[in-house]
């Protein structure tokens, strides 16, 4: 059974199961709870380390879908994508050296961390979900 086809709404899901648990860890952190807090963002590490995998896999069996959408969402969707994938590209720096300055117990450099690499990992959660809907649903061929 080939299937790489189901891979991009897997990927969706991971991106909101991803999204979802960094939501969750924030709101732990925020209320104290420190234990629910780790426990949600390894879950988010280890669930867009699945995206990533999965994510490699489909593009290099499929290569780039285009995008078949016209007029006015063309460039409203290129400017999503493209700001996702910026985002995207940062977070392989911001995600280890947060998780890194957790794991050795240096807490104002995680928190510093924390403040830009939460919602950027989140935007690109968010955003991985609208593209996916936007090019394989709302317009796809």
């Amino acid at each position: 059974m080939n299937l790489i086809p189901y891979l991009p709404t897997l990927h969706a899901g991971l991106n909101l199961t991803a999204a979802t648990l960094i939501a969750l860890g924030y709101y732990y952190i925020r209320n104290g709870n420190k234990s629910a807090h780790r426990k949600c963002m390894i879950s988010a590490l280890f669930t867009s380390g699945m995206f990533l995998v999965s994510y490699i896999i489909y593009h290099m069996n499929v290569g780039n879908i285009p995008f078949s959408g016209q007029g006015l969402i063309r460039p409203v969707y290129f400017t999503i994508l493209f700001s996702h994938i910026f985002f995207a590209a940062t977070m392989l720096f911001l995600v280890p050296m947060t998780v890194t300055m957790a794991i050795r117990g240096v807490s104002a450099k995680h928190m510093k961390y924390a403040r830009i690499t939460l919602p950027i990992w989140l935007y690109v959660s968010i955003t991985g979900v609208i593209i996916y809907l936007l090019a394989f649903h709302l317009y796809s061929v």
